[in-house]
């Protein structure tokens, strides 16, 4: 084995030896911010996995077994139109209500099927941050102007960082633009309305599965979460149809893997995420015992779960340590005080910190308006709020790693920075066109 190997092999021990000895269990604030440590990994473990994460690696096996690598090279890749691409991919998000984590598995499975690194960059950035419900709240709990600021910047931010990434990374996707054009075209085993059906079949469960209370009385949205459940239990059903005619799976089967789901739904109807993670057990086992494309649509989507979720599941642990929780954003390492406090006005600095805290800290979909409304209401700038609305959805730190894991650590780096200073520079432009204050 190698010097290089043993030292760093050596180097690990030593930290974590070092990291064990001096711990100071002692001190309150170090016991706080480790207990917020493990109940962010509890939360997100129970709010966010099963609802997004396995509806996203399922998406994107779709989109790495179904989708053809012609056409994902057609739309969105290297040498595709750039009107078509980029508009694309900035938009795109808008049906998908995801965060900074969700939109991986999604990201990562259009990019390694020939996706050019500029338009795969924009939907990486654009989508956490404009789905459409989160654009409604925004402008409803925090005021007309910072949602449409939020989806201007989003949008155009996003194609501005795709477009530089392409440009700084240029040599690389013309040797992309080669490998692509030597791809002999291959056509569709089956016609694009099946797989395009099947496709939205399962992001319109990832939707209606997450789709959050509005906080209002009345009105649509507040209608779609009153009956998310059944609209989720509707396209579980079309599920059930498309594992047929899709995959061409016997009924007979589908039939038996949907039974426990349905007795559960009816015996249990108070518990409708115990029927959903019983739905995705089953769909796991069904398309095990299968074979072909359905065994192949599993193992993709295992292979985007293996490599994601470790790291996701350590960077949420360091994030909660760093700066807490959403529902207690004061008991991480770093006081919430010193936040509020550094974000005020609008210099550059401020927006410059909200950028960089946004960028670092963990917001599931939505959750980063009541952070938001509440720092705003302890005196926090509106330049520094839209730069944490633009930074902190696209961004975090378990996002940063799994980026990495895909892109390699000088094109991620380049990313987070170029996030940072865009959300930086809309900061301070709106703070000065609309007030240094909240």
């Amino acid at each position: 084995m190698s010097t290089k190997h043993e030292l760093k092999n050596l180097a690990w021990i030593l930290g974590f030896f070092l990291l064990a000895y001096f711990m100071p269990l002692q001190e309150t604030g170090f016991t706080q911010a480790l207990y917020s440590a493990l109940a962010l990994v509890k939360w997100y473990a129970r709010e966010h996995v099963l609802l997004c994460l396995i509806p996203a690696f399922f998406i994107a096996g779709v989109i790495a077994v179904f989708i053809s690598q012609a056409g994902v090279i057609r739309y969105f890749g290297a040498a595709a139109g750039k009107w078509l691409s980029y508009s694309v991919a900035a938009v795109s998000g808008t049906i998908l209500a995801v965060c900074s984590c969700t939109v991986l598995p999604l990201f990562s499975g259009i990019y390694r099927r020939g996706a050019g690194l500029g338009p795969a960059v924009t939907f990486l950035y654009s989508a956490p941050a404009i789905n459409i419900l989160a654009i409604i709240l925004t402008a409803r709990i925090l005021g007309l102007e910072l949602g449409l600021a939020r989806v201007i910047g989003a949008v155009l931010f996003s194609i501005i960082i795709g477009v530089s990434m392409h440009l700084l990374y240029r040599r690389e996707e013309l040797e992309r633009i080669t490998t692509d054009l030597a791809l002999p075209e291959q056509p569709d085993p089956r016609p694009l309305w099946k797989t395009s059906s099947h496709f939205i079949v399962l992001v319109a469960i990832m939707i209606f599965a997450t789709w959050a209370n509005p906080g209002t009385a009345s009105g649509f949205w507040t209608a779609i979460h009153a009956w998310k459940w059944q609209l989720t239990a509707i396209f579980g059903l079309l599920l059930c149809v498309s594992l047929v005619t899709l995959l061409n799976i016997p009924t007979r089967r589908v039939l038996l893997a949907a039974t426990p789901v349905v007795l559960l739904t009816i015996l249990v109807p108070g518990t409708p995420l115990l029927a959903f993670t019983v739905g995705i057990a089953a769909l796991c086992i069904l398309l095990a015992l299968s074979h072909g494309e359905s065994q192949e649509w599993l193992l993709s989507s295992w292979g985007f779960a293996r490599q994601i979720m470790p790291l996701l599941a350590a960077g949420v642990l360091v994030a909660g340590f760093l700066l807490g929780t959403p529902e207690n954003a004061n008991q991480g390492i770093i006081p919430a005080n010193w936040i509020s406090g550094l974000v005020g006005g609008n210099s550059l600095l401020a927006n410059l910190f909200a950028s960089v805290v946004g960028a670092f800290m963990y917001f599931a979909t939505l959750t980063e308006i009541p952070i938001l409304q509440g720092l705003m209401a302890n005196g926090m700038g509106k330049g520094p709020a839209l730069a944490l609305l633009l930074a902190g959805p696209a961004l975090s730190l378990p996002n940063m790693l799994v980026i990495r894991s895909v892109l390699g650590t000088r094109k991620t780096i380049t990313f987070v920075t170029l996030v940072v200073i865009m959300a930086t520079l809309s900061g301070l432009i709106y703070g000065a066109l609309f007030g240094g204050s909240a």
